[in-house]
């Protein structure tokens, strides 16, 4: 009898990786980010994230992006945008960790389209 696990990962499909030789750049997002932001939340079936966003971007298109607020994340679901999501996950983290830390004066102000 198959365990669950092996299920799954049949299920699942095969694990793809970001292309080898594609540029990978994690930023902050800008107000010109805004249009790309709504089209992958679009794709993601979901709402763009608001306040200060983290970005993954691939040779110039952005794949993955979690907003360091609420942590609300979209990804592109046609690209094998996991891996960067976790890793954009992990810097949120880290980021608002070291936020914390800081004076709030020292603070950042979000980006753009804040609540």
């Amino acid at each position: 009898m198959p365990r669950i696990t092996d299920t799954l990962k049949m299920l699942a499909g095969p694990v793809h990786a970001v292309p080898a030789g594609a540029g990978v750049t994690v930023r902050h997002a800008r107000p010109g980010d805004a249009d790309a932001l709504a089209v992958l939340a679009q794709l993601d079936s979901s709402h763009a994230p608001r306040g200060d966003v983290l970005v993954a971007e691939v040779s110039g298109e952005l794949w993955a992006a979690v907003s360091l607020d609420d942590g609300h994340v979209v990804a592109d679901p046609f690209r094998p945008s996991g891996e960067l999501t976790f890793a954009l996950l992990d810097r949120a983290r880290r980021e608002r960790r070291a936020a914390r830390r800081k004076p709030p004066t020292q603070r950042r102000v979000p980006a753009f389209g804040s609540r």
